[in-house]
């Protein structure tokens, strides 16, 4: 049937047109038709009735068709084109068929196709829609990459612009091809003749602002195409598309007809096809109802410094005619007198310049409070309309998306309770997942949470807040209940939320829709996404010392109000809450082994039960539940196969240990915040992690949330295998403790797992000199990243902000590394199962005299050390002698061996560590004596130790072959990887 209407279509489409073959193909699909096709055979008779065969059976009807058919002339082009039409159909069967190669096109389709078939209200005209605005913060990120950026390698000889070369190789393809298309001969040409194109390319695939701009404007265009397709009548769009359709051939054919002057109707790029046939109202019918206002705080300080970003944003205002910037002007007045006004420009396309709009006086400096929140809040006077969508720096739209934006303002309008909506909550779609696998982690983690979290906090449960920035707000009712952001110092660091806890405490109602998405990007490196963690659990910590908290708590209903608790401080409160556990559990189990309850435990007959309870609580430990709600949310998504496939493979890219380690820093930082307050604001940056990061930088970010406590509870295991008499059964310790390994093992090796590079052995030895270099530098007003002083200072900061109870709790706190002193001491041969205190109180003389060895040596380090080095040389000679001797005779006159001598060291180094917290908590009391020097000498010798111990199995791994390449394939794609083993031959035959 198909080959036959085929053959027919094209027959037709011939000048020449042979009747008898026509009359033949007719015949053959009649045969098909009436003969092949019924599952019901029918009789002539049947046909006949039917009017399908022959009234009569006379010989001279001749054959069938043969009479009947007469081809249109020539003239009738209506009916050629639609025959020309029907033969690209029939013959393109494949190509439709095809599924795009993009996997981002394939579910950007998917999505809204399925999007379609959900509740949503009508779409009015775009003259009776509801007007809106759009705001977004904007500091001092990346607009536009430059082509340095673009252009500069790392370490590896991987830039920017060879990384987004692999991650979006089909993508980059169809730029190449597009911009050779418009004129570029040869591929080199990119750089000069191309290079903003090149540029504005890749800043949108990066988290830039021009990449936020032009997701924005999606809205602009999408209302001037709907203000003309509301007006249009049918006889325009049928001339509009057959104009369209003569321009996209005349075009084509510009294209490809060579070098020339291209056709006169020929489209800039960035102009669509239906543009053409406005009439000229539309775009003021589309100004009339949305404005896009960027509050770029800092834009008047970087006209006058001649910024390059400022350069960019005067750009992207020229080519977007709906788009408006926001900022602060300081007027300086002479005599230290300076005036503040919010400025709102605009650029004239007429007069071809940026011209002001507004220009409103401040009575003062803009950031008092948290600088994001004040910055929206100067500026949202600017917006019009009756709703304001808050869109953050890292997101981007569609423009298919954009089409539903009149259907979503509807919703204003609806009941949803009793009660109109004044949030309309939007679903995100995470775009940076491709980039590595963290990336995909922390996509898998959001995406879980934008979509089936959310959409179940809004309903049934009605505790949803304001989580993010791609809500809309009823902008009528928030100005003057507050607004959209609070910004008080400290304790509004997550300005978000604090929207949703106004909107709810004063009646309002959020909603949560899902037929229309807004992209966002995340952190996709480890410090990226540990910072912006850390920033959230310090905001989650402010927000529970917060009044706004208080006030839902008394107000909600008991069930709204868990449903509250866990959806918000409950999250953080229960990471806090698992890892105080592993610490309870553990301390316990210590206590347990070195008092001798669990021998006696062993020993005793009537305690089965109590023994059959300790050796399984290992079962309780098993935390793959926490990744049940994104295996659910994937199962909706595509499919439960799909889903747990995934699953796999994120277990296989080491998703567990990121995981861990995530809730680390999330338990850390919200404690610290209850404890101490002093939350603070983190920048987290926006670029991608194409960079090896030092060891030291990680040593800094991670030694007191990750490294110290992961050595504590490693100590902790180690001192149990030895004295505890349940881990002679090996398989027994081993199951008892395996999931503590694994919360060890993740704390110390995730920085440096999920870092590129991080098991070159060269990168090693590097970043080892670099740690070393760091501990011992020396120097007046330096940074925390030049010197280890200023770091330990700076890591001292909360201590400084606490109150009394604070720094009570703080000491208290750690007096648990003295049990290890306590405990052990009486565990050693020397003691000789002596259960007197003088034993403790002799392991204390030691400890003492140990810190007098080490002032001893310090002090003639000091005053021997440059000028009379022989001195020096000789008080060491002496001291090294004396120990010596004295262990000597303890192995000889008493019970003390060597493995005591292992065991003490696990006793008084603890101490030591626990003496050093305590000064920094009596910092404002020691500080002007001599002590402080010897507690800051110690504390770097702790340091360099901590060092040591947390670089030992990075350095193992990085020796032995085979880790780096494995861990290059867990950490990236395999495009990539690829491009990275390409990209160093590269620069090994450059350097050659």
């Amino acid at each position: 049937m198909h080959a036959n209407l085929i053959s027919l279509v094209e027959l037709m489409m011939k000048p020449e047109k042979d009747l008898s073959k026509a009359v033949n193909i007719l015949q053959a699909l009649y045969e098909l038709s009436v003969r092949e096709f019924p599952r019901v055979k029918r009789s002539i008779s049947q046909l006949r009735q039917e009017g399908l065969a022959p009234r009569s059976s006379a010989t001279d009807e001749g054959l069938l068709f043969e009479n009947a058919v007469k081809f249109p002339g020539a003239e009738d082009a209506f009916f050629y084109r639609q025959l020309r039409r029907l033969h690209t159909i029939l013959s393109s069967r494949d190509s439709m068929h095809n599924v795009p190669v993009n996997i981002e096109a394939r579910r950007r389709i998917a999505f809204f196709g399925n999007s379609l078939f959900m509740n949503m209200p009508r779409a009015p005209y775009v003259e009776k829609m509801l007007a809106f605005s759009v705001l977004t913060p904007y500091y001092d990120e990346e607009v536009v990459f430059s082509k340095e950026m673009l252009r500069k390698e790392n370490e590896d000889g991987v830039s920017i612009l060879f990384y987004l070369q692999k991650i979006y190789a089909d993508e980059w393809n169809n730029f190449m091809e597009r911009m050779r298309r418009e004129g570029m001969e040869d591929d080199d040409d990119i750089w000069s003749k191309k290079a903003r194109d090149l540029r504005l390319w890749a800043s949108y695939r990066g988290q830039t602002l021009s990449r936020t701009v032009r997701g924005m404007m999606y809205y602009y265009r999408a209302l001037k195409m709907f203000a003309f397709l509301d007006s249009a009548s049918e006889m325009d769009i049928r001339m509009g598309s057959q104009e369209l359709a003569s321009h996209g051939s005349l075009s084509h054919n510009s294209y490809s007809d060579g070098p020339g002057p291209a056709s006169s109707k020929t489209l800039p790029s960035a102009e669509s096809g239906v543009s053409l046939l406005f009439k000229g109202h539309e775009c003021g019918s589309a100004l009339m109802k949305f404005t896009y206002v960027v509050t770029c705080q800092v834009y008047g300080q970087q006209k006058a410094k001649g910024d390059s970003r400022a350069e960019e944003i005067l750009y992207l205002l020229k080519n977007n005619e709906a788009l408006r910037v926001a900022y602060v002007d300081e007027v300086h007045l002479g005599r230290d007198e300076v005036e503040y006004y919010s400025v709102l420009v605009k650029y004239d396309q007429q007069m071809q310049r940026e011209v002001e709009i507004y220009r409103i006086r401040l009575p003062g400096p803009l950031k008092l409070g948290e600088g994001k929140p004040e910055n929206q809040n100067h500026a949202i006077i600017f917006t019009r309309g009756d709703a304001v969508q808050t869109i953050d720096m890292n997101q981007d739209n569609y423009f298919e998306e954009a089409l539903k934006m009149r259907n979503l303002l509807e919703e204003f309008n609806n009941y949803y309770g009793i009660r109109k909506p004044t949030i309309l909550g939007v679903r995100e779609n995470i775009f940076s997942g491709s980039v590595s696998s963290l990336a995909s982690f922390m996509s898998a983690q959001e995406t879980s949470f934008v979509t089936l979290g959310q959409r179940v906090l809004a309903n049934p449960l009605k505790v949803r807040m304001h989580y993010g920035h791609p809500d809309v707000f009823d902008r009528f009712w928030f100005l003057p209940r507050g607004g959209i952001s609070k910004a008080s110092k400290v304790i509004n660091i997550s300005e978000d939320i604090f929207a949703g806890f106004n909107c709810t405490l004063r009646g309002g109602n959020v909603t949560h829709h899902e037929y229309i998405q807004v992209a966002k990007g995340k952190d996709v490196g480890l410090n990226q996404v540990s910072i912006f963690e850390a920033k959230v659990a310090s905001g989650n910590g402010e927000q529970a010392l917060s009044r706004d908290v208080y006030r839902l708590g008394h107000r909600l209903d008991f069930f709204r109000m868990l449903s509250f608790f866990y959806t918000s401080l409950g999250h953080y409160f229960n990471s806090l809450m698992v890892i105080i556990t592993v610490y309870t559990f553990l301390w316990g189990r210590l206590y347990l082994a070195l008092s001798g309850v669990e021998k006696a435990v062993k020993n005793s007959t009537n305690n089965k039960a109590l023994s059959t309870l300790l050796n399984q609580q290992f079962l309780v430990q098993f935390g793959l539940f926490t990744a049940l709600p994104m295996i659910v949310e994937n199962s909706l998504e595509h499919g439960f196969l799909p889903a747990v496939w995934d699953f796999l493979t994120m277990q296989l890219q080491l998703a567990s240990l990121f995981y861990t380690f995530s809730l680390g820093t999330r338990a850390h930082f919200f404690g610290r915040t209850i404890l101490h307050g002093g939350a603070k604001y983190r920048a987290t940056g926006r670029g991608f992690v194409v960079q090896h990061k030092s060891f030291s930088e990680n040593y800094r970010l991670y030694s007191r949330s990750h490294f110290v406590k992961a050595i504590e509870l490693g100590v902790i295991l180690i001192v149990y295998a030895f004295h505890s008499p349940m881990a002679e059964d090996t398989f027994v310790y081993i199951a008892m403790s395996i999931t503590s390994w694994f919360l060890v093992v993740s704390w110390i090796m995730s920085p440096f797992v999920f870092n590129p590079s991080g098991f070159d052995w060269l990168k090693t030895v590097y970043d080892f000199d670099d740690f070393i270099d760091w501990i011992w530098f020396r120097g007046v007003f330096t940074k925390a990243d030049q010197s280890w002083e200023t770091w330990w200072y700076e890591e001292q900061d909360h201590l400084r902000t606490t109150g009394l109870w604070g720094k009570l709790l703080e000491i208290i706190l750690d007096l648990r590394f003295f049990f290890f002193q306590y405990g052990i001491v009486y565990q050693l041969g020397i003691a000789g199962g002596s259960t007197s205190i003088v034993v403790y109180l002799l392991s204390w003389i030691v400890m003492v005299v140990v810190v007098a060895i080490y002032i001893t040596i310090a002090y003639a380090q000091n005053k021997y050390a440059a000028k009379d080095h022989i001195y020096y040389r000789l008080v060491q000679l002496l001291v090294i002698v004396l120990v010596v001797l004295v262990i000597v005779l303890l192995l000889e006159f008493t019970k003390f061996d060597f493995f005591d001598l292992v065991t003490s060291l696990l006793a008084f180094i603890p101490t030591g560590w626990g003496m050093i917290l305590i000064a920094q908590v009596l910092r404002p009391f020691l500080q002007s004596t001599l002590v402080w020097d010897t507690v800051v000498s110690l504390a770097r010798l702790y340091e360099l130790l901590f060092g040591v111990i947390v670089m030992a199995p990075m350095a193992l791994l990085s020796w032995l072959p085979g880790f780096q390449s494995m861990q290059t394939r867990i950490l990236f794609n395999q495009a990539f990887s690829r491009g990275l083993q390409i990209s160093r031959i590269l620069t090994g035959k450059k350097s050659n």
